[in-house]
């Protein structure tokens, strides 16, 4: 199999064609440049000026804007005459959809232009069409008609362009040939890159956005892969997880999407899009970036594997035995660590999902509630709810008076060298980068009651993990395997990103049966780095039962609660989006498995919706469209009582639970 990254065991960046932007250099090695889009009006220049302003001041280093018709392009050149009177030189990109001609018009006044291949030339309505092979040519020799001026016009004013492709755009053309994939995505770039090509030009940027950071991942393995098959070079790329939505849910998805690639050495360019300010993305942003500033040679070096045991291109669970709730067709399951704990109280568990009424005598458990509880060497002296499972020390395991209650906790060797072992479960913790590591793991591979805790003690935590869970694959060493990770990072921002990419990136590659976050215990010295928010205590057991829920809802490997695809605003926007998200959450969040998309205007509302159960779109002024699906259920309802109205859509097509408080 064709690799689609240098290594798989070594950071090393993909090599990329070098685009100019401006006065910005991207690819062929350059930074990583972070970049966002504006939320304003375009027709309003001096806001448009001004937030840009504030992008450019937070370290955005390319400011989009969107120009959805002739007259937003045209007022492209005020912004940018009033951005350079007041000094700034960041490069600026308009964003086209369905309008060509604005397109031709931006690409003469600003640095770059962002054009979308579903729906450049091709309409979408979600219409299914059979073509022959000599109609989907005419289709293409259309493309190239009406794509090939901006090409010409981009060449002759040294304008860059991104060709980026959406998941949920894709047009009707693509969608019926290659259906809803990542292939289809990959594809729809390529026909207009084949098009600039032939007409020599290469100052382009590619993207492969989606809000699936599954279908989003492996679409840029494959246009890598199809690009280097196709031409010999691979064009550089910008990396986005879209409609991520906010707060720590949209950083989790954007992590995990873009970090998985960046540990392949793939991106250039990367936007987080959040429903908040656009100001608000570029720390996330660039918290992602350094972690892949200082990967220097002189690290201990990974073995390179000599057989890739998996697809990358597709998803495909590792298979592990079943073991308790764990392994085979299990869900994921979720380690909640108290091990630093002074003690635990029925009162500490509401944290982790458990709320303990004495009244009743009786446990409430909530859609995310821990799996099972490491308490290290301390045992727990009141009744546990059937659903939780305690793991202790196996010094601890062995003083108990009835064993049968907890899980005993190994650490590596201590396995091999214990005399007394459970007869139905032991948690082994095993890190990667040890020497006995693999030969542990073969020699336990009968032991139908291992459970291999996996962590590295590797600098590239993600690839040496990785590495090891590849050779148990091709090993056949079926038991489950819970994936470790240990939050070390000061902010809250930092420690989602790492905990996100460290293991969100191999659950995208079927690689986990369950996650065991854990983080530096103890007070944060606040004064080591000033303009951050710090946690006050890192072993917060709230923060990271939460993210490890989220990290798997985002990998879609267990789904726990409502899930949101909320776009993050731009000029084209019709509504407050922030404050409408938080609404629709505040009513809806308690439908678990149920997808809503919330989406700012009816320009790509309803493609990149892509999956989602329901959608809320905005249609018009104070206007708001209501989806199930892909079908439009009412139109042009009042905004004013649009959410009522989803609501009711919702209980109409029983997908609605009232809600009981715990």
């Amino acid at each position: 199999m064709q690799l689609y990254c240098n290594s798989l065991t070594r950071y090393s960046r993909l090599r990329t064609l070098e685009v100019k932007i401006g006065d910005l250099i991207l690819g062929n090695g350059h930074p990583i440049r972070v970049q966002t889009m504006t939320t304003t009006y375009t027709m309003d220049t001096l806001a448009t000026v001004e937030q840009s302003i504030r992008c450019i001041e937070a370290g955005a280093e390319l400011i989009r804007i969107t120009a959805p018709s002739k007259n937003e392009a045209e007022n492209l050149l005020n912004i940018k005459n009033e951005l350079r009177r007041r000094g700034y030189t960041t490069p600026l990109v308009a964003d086209i959809h369905f309008t060509p001609n604005a397109a031709e018009i931006a690409a003469r006044i600003v640095e770059k232009v962002r054009i979308n291949p579903g729906n450049y030339v091709d309409k979408k309505k979600f219409a299914f069409i059979e073509y022959t092979d000599a109609e989907y040519i005419e289709e293409i020799d259309r493309i190239r008609e009406r794509f090939t001026p901006l090409v010409k016009i981009c060449k002759e004013y040294g304008t860059a362009m991104r060709i980026g492709t959406n998941h949920g755009s894709l047009s009707d053309r693509i969608m019926s040939r290659y259906g809803d994939t990542p292939i289809g995505m990959v594809e729809s770039a390529m026909e207009f890159l084949r098009v600039a090509r032939d007409e020599s030009y290469h100052n382009i940027v590619l993207s492969m956005k989606s809000s699936n950071p599954q279908v989003m991942v492996q679409a840029y393995r494959l246009l890598v892969q199809q690009m280097d098959e196709e031409f010999g070079v691979c064009y550089p790329l910008h990396l986005g997880v879209t409609e991520a939505g906010d707060g720590e849910d949209g950083r989790i998805k954007s992590a995990i999407g873009i970090g998985t690639l960046l540990e392949d050495g793939i991106g250039d360019t990367i936007r987080v899009s959040l429903t908040e300010d656009p100001e608000f993305e570029i720390p996330v942003c660039k918290d992602l970036v350094k972690r892949y500033e200082d990967r220097t040679p002189g690290i201990p070096e990974i073995t390179p594997i000599q057989k890739i045991p998996y697809s990358p291109f597709e998803y495909k669970r590792r298979s592990s035995r079943p073991l308790a709730n764990l392994g085979g067709h299990h869900v994921p399951v979720v380690v909640a660590d108290f091990s630093d704990a002074a003690g635990i109280t029925p009162r500490d568990l509401v944290a982790v999902g458990y709320r303990y009424d004495e009244g009743s005598d009786k446990w409430t458990i909530g859609d995310a509630a821990a799996d099972f509880i490491y308490t290290g060497s301390k045992t727990i002296d009141f009744e546990l709810p059937g659903t939780l499972l305690p793991v202790c020390d196996h010094s601890t395991w062995l003083n108990l008076p009835d064993r049968s209650k907890y899980a005993p906790y190994y650490r590596g060797s201590e396995y091999s060298q214990a005399r007394q072992r459970s007869a139905v479960l032991n948690f082994i913790l095993v890190d990667s980068m040890s020497e006995d590591a693999l030969s542990m793991a073969t020699a336990l591979k009968d032991d139908v009651t291992v459970v291999l805790c996996c962590m590295s003690s590797h600098p590239q935590k993600m690839l040496s993990v990785r590495r090891f869970i590849m050779e148990l694959m091709a090993r056949d060493i079926s038991s489950p395997v819970i994936l470790t990770a240990m939050g070390i990072d000061n902010t809250i921002d930092e420690q989602l990103i790492g905990l996100s990419t460290e293991t969100g990136a191999l659950f995208l590659d079927g690689m986990g049966d369950g996650i065991w976050l854990r983080n530096i215990s103890g007070v944060i010295d606040e004064t080591r780095v000033s303009g951050r928010t710090y946690l006050e205590r890192k072993n917060d057991h709230q923060f990271l039962n939460n993210t490890s829920f989220s990290i798997l809802q985002a990998t879609r490997m267990r789904i726990s609660r409502t899930e949101y695809i909320s776009c993050p605003s731009c000029g084209r926007t019709l509504f407050d989006l922030q404050e409408t998200t938080a609404k629709i959450r505040s009513f809806t969040h308690h439908l678990k498995g149920v997808k809503i998309a919330i989406m700012g205007c009816i320009v790509n509302g309803p493609g990149e919706m892509a999956d989602a159960d329901f959608g809320y779109v905005g249609s018009g002024a104070g206007k708001i469209t209501l989806y199930k699906g892909k079908e439009v259920m009412k139109r042009g309802v009042d905004s004013s009582i649009a959410v009522e109205e989803l609501i009711n859509l919702l209980k109409e097509h029983d997908a609605w639970i009232e809600y009981e408080p715990h």
